[in-house]
C-alpha cells in the first residue's frame, strides 16, 4: 500500500505577519476588532507560501486587548466578507482564491485602474502625476530592477495603489480595496520572474509619461494592458508560481 506524504504544518501567524494596533476601550469592540483584523488580513503576503495561513483566535483577543466575544463576532463579518473561513477541527483560515479567480480579480482591476489612468489625465495636477516617477528614481540601465526584487516590488504595489488614489475616486478606491489583498500578492509573486521584471519598469514610465501629456486614450490603454498582461501571465504560469 502505497505511503501517503505527510502534510505540511499550516503556518501559523507570527507577530510579524500581523500589524496589529492594540485596541483603546470603546463602546463596539465588534467593529474595532473588526477593522483592525480587516487591515491586518490587507497587509499580510498570503501567497508567499502555498501552506494555508491561520488565526488564532486567543492570541488576536489578546494582542487586540478585547475578550473573545468581539474577536468571534469580528471574525464572522470578516467569514461573511470572504475573508476567512472556519475550518471544523482546524481553525481560521485566511481565504486565498484560485488560479482562475485571481485572473478575474487582475482584469477587474485593469478595469478600474484603466479608469483612474481617464480620471488621472482630466483632474490630477502635473506636479503630483510626475511624482509618480519618484517610486522608480532607484532604477535604471545602472541599478536593474531584476537585481533588487524586493526593493523594486515594493515600488510597483505603490506605484499602483498610488495611480488609484491619485484618481480621487472614492468608490475606485474601494473596489480596489476589496481585491488589494489577493492582486498584490500575485504582483509580488509574479514580479521576480525575469520575463516580467523586464518589461515591468518601461511600461511604468509610458504610463506616466501618458498622464503627464494629459493623453488620456493612451494613458487609459497603456494602465489596462499593463494589469492585463499580469492576468495573462498569470493565467499561463499560475501553478508555476509556488514551485
Amino acid at each position: 500500500m502505497p505511503t501517503r506524504k505527510p502534510t505540511k504544518a499550516p503556518s501559523i501567524m507570527s507577530e510579524a505577519d500581523l500589524a496589529i494596533v492594540r485596541i483603546a476601550p470603546e463602546t463596539s469592540f465588534k467593529t474595532k476588532a473588526y477593522e483592525a483584523l480587516k487591515e491586518a488580513i490587507l497587509k499580510m503576503d498570503i501567497y508567499t507560501t502555498p501552506d494555508p495561513v491561520m488565526l488564532d483566535e486567543r492570541a488576536l483577543s489578546e494582542r487586540l486587548g478585547v475578550s473573545r466575544t468581539p474577536i468571534r463576532e469580528a471574525i464572522a463579518m470578516l467569514e461573511q466578507d470572504g475573508f476567512v473561513k472556519t475550518v471544523p477541527r482546524r481553525g481560521i483560515v485566511v481565504v486565498r482564491k484560485t488560479k482562475n479567480e485571481i485572473v478575474d480579480m487582475i482584469r477587474a482591476w485593469a478595469a478600474l485602474e484603466s479608469m483612474a489612468a481617464r480620471l488621472i489625465t482630466t483632474t490630477a495636477r502635473k506636479k503630483d502625476i510626475s511624482a509618480l516617477r519618484d517610486f522608480f528614481k532607484d532604477f535604471g540601465k545602472d541599478r536593474l530592477p531584476q537585481d533588487h526584487v524586493e526593493e523594486y516590488s515594493k515600488a510597483n504595489i505603490a506605484f499602483h495603489q498610488a495611480v488609484l488614489a491619485l484618481s480621487e475616486s472614492p468608490v475606485l478606491i474601494d473596489m480596489t480595496n476589496d481585491i488589494l489583498l489577493h492582486v498584490r500578492g500575485y504582483r509580488q509573486l509574479t514580479i521576480g520572474r525575469v520575463d516580467r521584471t523586464a518589461t515591468s519598469l518601461p511600461e511604468h514610465l509610458a504610463i506616466i509619461e501618458a498622464l503627464e501629456e494629459r493623453d488620456t486614450e493612451l494613458a487609459e490603454k497603456l494602465a489596462r494592458d499593463h494589469t492585463l498582461g499580469l492576468a495573462s501571465y498569470v493565467e499561463a504560469h499560475g501553478q508555476e508560481l509556488f514551485s
